[in-house]
C-alpha cells in the first residue's frame, strides 16, 4: 500500500504535459468503455443483482473503505478517474449558468455588498433611515435595480434609467443575477428572502414592469449675467425654503447626483444657520449686512455676500397659535417614508407647543374629513391617539382638504392670534382641482383670510415639488421636505419659531449697482423669486414672508469695470452716455417689508462700499462653499475649473462651530457627490 501511495504522490508532483488531442480522445474513449462495462453490472442487465451497500457507521469504517478503493486502483486509473470527475464538474458549472426554462428576466443587478443599499433617484419605495452609499456605489450612468418592498422581503424588480438625460440604459448582463438587498421594516432582509422575487420572475419567464416615476420638479434656467450699464437694478423676493437641500441629500445618500431641476442654490445656502447681527426690536425686525470678498473660483471677479438676521421672538412673548394639520391619507402615502414618517414628525411638533396653542386635524383621500376637532395642545394623549388612527388609502382630493382646513383655521382664530394650515403630502392631487395654475389661484384667494399655509413634503417617486413650491410661495408660508426624522427635529423643534410665527411679510430685496464700478453682475440662485424693478415699491405685489429668528443669505458675483472677466462686449452703435464718477460705492442695498397685518411697507437701506476684504468670517466662507456646490450640481458653466475638491477645501475652512453636525454632514455630502459624478 505504501509503494502505491508513493507512486501516486510522485505522479502528482510531476509537471503535467500540455494536453494533446489524440491523448484526450483516447482517455475519453477508455473512460466511456469502463463506464459502460460497470453499468452493465449495476443497471444494464436485468439479471444482475443490485449491490447492497453496507455503509460504515463511524469514521474509521469510511477511511477503511477509502483504503480498499485506493489499493484496487492503478495510477492510470487514478488519473482517468480524476479527468472524468473534472469533466463532469465542468458540465455542472456550465449548465448552472444556462437558463433552460425560458427567457431570462431583463431587470438584473450586479452583486452588491450587504453594507450598501442603493435606490433609484426618484424611488417610490424607501425607508425612513438614512442609507449611506459607500465606495462601492454604482457609477452615475449604470442602471440601478430596485425592489418595491413587501412584508416577506420579496418584491417587484424595476430598473431606473441612467441619470444623464437622453441616454438609454445599457442592457443588463446575465452573468450576475444576485438581487438587490430589500429593506423590510428598516432592516436588510436575508439573502434567502431577497431571492424569492427574482426566482418567481424567472419561473414566470419575465420581470415585472417598472412602475412610473412621477417626481416633478419645475426647474428654472440659471440666472443670466446682467450688464450694469443696461440693467443696474436687481430685485427679488426673499426665500427661506429648504426643501431642495433635503431632496439633494436624499439623492446623494441613495448613491446618485440629484436631478439638476431639483437644485435651488438659494435653498441650499439658507439651510444653515449663520452668526449674523441680530436686530434689537420687532419694530425693525431685520439687520442687513454686506461683505465684499474676492471670488474663490474667479480671480477677476468679486463676491457680494448679503446676510439678514430676523428678529427672534422671546418664548414668553410669542402669541398663541392655532394649527390645522392637513394630512394626505391617500393611497400614494402608503410608504414608510410618507405617512409613518409624517406621524412621527407631528409627534415631535407637539413637544414644541404649550397649553395656549390649539391643534386640529383634517385628512383627505377620496374625500376630506375632520379627524380631530380643535383641541388644546396640552391634551397630547387625545392628539396622539388621533394621529395613531390614521391610515393610507384611496384617491387624493386635495382641494376638498384645503377648503375644509382653511375654514377650520379661520374659525379657530381670535384677535391677536395666528392660524396656520400645515399641509403634509407628497403632492399627488388627483381629485377636483389638481393643476398647478388652478391651485395657485385658489391659494391666492385664500391669502386674504390671513391664514398662513406651510408645506411639508414627504416621500419619493410621486413627489410634486413644483406644486409644493407654488402653494408655499402663494400661501404666505414656506416649503420644506422631510426625508428623515432628524430633519423633522430640525424644522419642527429646533427652528419652531421660524416655522410658526411670522415677523414680516412681503419681504423684497433690491440692489442697485454703480456702473462706474461694476461692469457685470449675476445673482446666484433665486431664479423662482425674481421680481421686476417696479414690483419693489408696489405693496400689492406678494413676496416672501419671514418667520421669527429666520435668516436670509444672498450672493452676487460682480465683475468690476476694466476686469478681464467682462463677458459682454459694448455695443458699437449703442447710446453714448457718460458714466457717473466712482464715489467708492459699489452698490446700494434696499430692503422692503411689511409688519404682520399691515398694508404699507417699510424700507431699510445701506450702501455697499468697494472695499473687498482679505479676511472674512467662517460663515461667509462656508455659505460661499455651499453656493458653489449648488452651482456645480446645476451644471453652471461660469465656475471655470472649480471642482468638488475645491468645495471641500473651502467648506472645511469655514466649518467653524458645528453643534448639531449640519456642516459636517454637508462635507460628507460633497464627498458623495464627488464619488457619484
Amino acid at each position: 500500500m505504501s509503494d502505491e501511495l508513493e507512486k501516486l504522490a510522485a505522479l502528482l508532483q510531476e509537471d503535467v504535459p500540455p494536453p494533446r488531442s489524440e491523448a484526450k480522445m483516447a482517455a475519453l474513449q477508455a473512460g466511456m468503455a469502463a463506464f459502460e462495462k460497470n453499468s452493465e453490472n449495476f443497471q444494464g442487465s436485468p439479471e444482475a443483482d443490485r449491490p447492497i451497500h453496507n455503509r460504515p457507521q463511524n469514521g474509521a469504517g469510511f477511511l477503511e473503505g477509502l483504503r480498499i478503493m485506493f489499493e484496487k486502483l492503478s495510477p492510470r486509473g487514478l488519473m482517468l478517474g480524476g479527468a472524468s470527475f473534472a469533466t463532469i464538474a465542468l458540465a455542472i458549472v456550465v449548465t448552472q449558468n444556462v437558463n433552460l426554462t425560458g427567457p431570462a428576466p431583463k431587470a438584473v443587478q450586479n452583486e452588491m455588498p450587504e453594507s450598501a443599499v442603493f435606490t433609484a433617484p426618484e424611488a417610490k419605495s424607501g425607508d425612513v433611515g438614512a442609507i449611506a452609499a459607500g465606495p462601492s456605489a454604482p457609477p452615475a450612468n449604470s442602471p440601478v435595480v430596485l425592489r418595491d418592498k413587501d412584508v416577506s422581503g420579496a418584491g417587484n424588480v424595476r430598473t431606473e434609467a441612467p441619470r444623464e438625460r437622453g441616454i438609454a440604459p445599457p442592457e443588463p448582463s446575465l452573468q450576475a443575477t444576485a438581487p438587490a438587498p430589500a429593506i423590510v421594516g428598516g432592516f436588510v432582509a436575508p439573502r434567502s428572502q431577497r431571492r424569492l422575487g427574482l426566482l418567481q420572475a424567472q419561473s414566470d419567464g419575465f420581470a415585472a414592469a417598472p412602475p412610473a416615476n412621477r417626481d416633478q420638479f419645475a426647474g428654472e434656467d440659471v440666472s443670466p449675467v446682467k450688464v450694469a450699464k443696461d440693467e443696474p437694478v436687481s430685485t427679488f423676493s426673499i426665500d427661506v425654503d429648504t426643501a431642495s437641500y433635503s431632496v439633494m441629500r436624499r439623492s446623494l445618500l441613495n448613491g446618485h447626483l440629484p436631478n439638476p431641476d431639483s437644485v435651488r442654490t438659494e435653498e441650499l445656502i439658507n439651510y444653515f444657520d449663520y452668526n449674523y447681527a441680530s436686530p434689537q426690536t420687532a419694530a425693525q425686525p431685520f439687520a442687513p449686512q454686506a461683505t465684499l470678498m474676492p471670488t474663490p473660483w474667479n480671480a477677476d471677479t468679486l463676491l457680494l455676500h448679503i446676510g439678514i438676521q430676523g428678529y427672534e421672538i422671546p418664548l414668553a412673548d410669542r402669541p398663541p397659535v392655532n394649527l390645522v394639520f392637513l394630512i394626505d391619507t391617500s393611497g400614494s402615502m402608503n410608504a414608510p417614508d410618507k405617512l409613518p414618517l409624517l406621524i412621527q414628525s407631528f409627534r415631535l411638533l407637539l413637544s414644541s407647543l404649550n397649553a395656549q396653542d390649539t391643534v386640529a386635524i383634517v385628512t383627505y383621500a377620496g374625500a376630506a374629513g375632520m379627524a380631530l376637532e380643535p383641541t388644546s395642545a396640552s391634551d397630547s394623549r387625545k392628539i396622539l391617539d388621533a394621529l395613531a388612527r390614521l391610515s393610507a388609502g384611496g384617491s387624493t382630493a386635495g382641494q376638498a382638504g384645503l377648503e375644509q382646513a382653511y375654514g377650520l383655521a379661520e374659525s379657530m382664530m381670535a384677535e391677536g392670534e395666528t392660524s396656520r394650515v400645515i399641509l403634509a403630502t407628497d403632492g399627488d392631487f388627483n381629485v377636483g382641482m389638481s393643476s398647478t395654475d388652478a391651485m395657485q389661484k385658489f391659494i391666492e384667494a385664500k391669502r386674504k383670510t390671513r391664514v398662513y399655509l406651510s408645506i411639508l413634503g414627504f416621500g419619493q417617486g410621486n413627489y410634486n415639488d413644483a406644486l409644493m413650491q407654488t402653494l408655499a410661495q402663494n400661501g404666505n408660508g414656506t416649503a420644506a421636505y422631510i426625508d428623515t426624522l432628524a430633519e423633522a427635529q430640525k424644522l419642527l423643534v429646533d427652528q419652531i419659531g421660524g416655522a410658526l410665527f411670522t415677523i414680516a411679510q412681503d419681504v423684497k430685496i433690491q440692489v442697485e449697482f454703480n456702473p462706474a464700478e461694476v461692469a457685470e453682475y449675476r445673482l446666484i440662485g433665486y431664479e423662482t423669486r425674481a421680481l421686476t424693478r417696479a414690483d419693489f415699491n408696489n405693496d400689492a405685489v406678494d413676496a416672501g414672508d419671514i418667520g421669527a429668528g429666520s435668516q436670509v443669505t444672498a450672493l452676487y458675483e460682480i465683475t468690476p469695470v476694466g476686469s478681464a472677466a467682462v463677458s459682454v462686449d459694448p455695443l458699437r452703435y449703442g447710446e453714448a452716455r457718460p458714466l457717473p464718477e466712482g464715489n467708492g460705492e459699489l452698490a446700494f442695498l434696499k430692503l422692503r417689508y411689511k409688519l404682520p397685518g399691515e398694508a404699507t411697507s417699510n424700507l431699510i437701506t445701506t450702501p455697499v462700499l468697494n472695499a473687498p476684504m482679505d479676511q472674512v468670517s467662517q460663515d461667509v466662507l462656508f455659505s460661499t462653499a455651499v453656493a458653489s456646490f449648488g452651482q456645480l450640481l446645476r451644471g453652471d458653466t461660469r465656475l471655470g475649473g472649480w471642482s468638488y475638491d475645491d468645495v471641500l477645501r473651502l467648506a472645511q475652512q469655514g466649518r467653524g462651530e458645528d453643534p448639531f453636525g449640519y456642516r459636517s454632514e454637508f462635507i460628507r455630502l460633497v464627498r458623495l457627490a464627488k464619488t457619484a459624478q
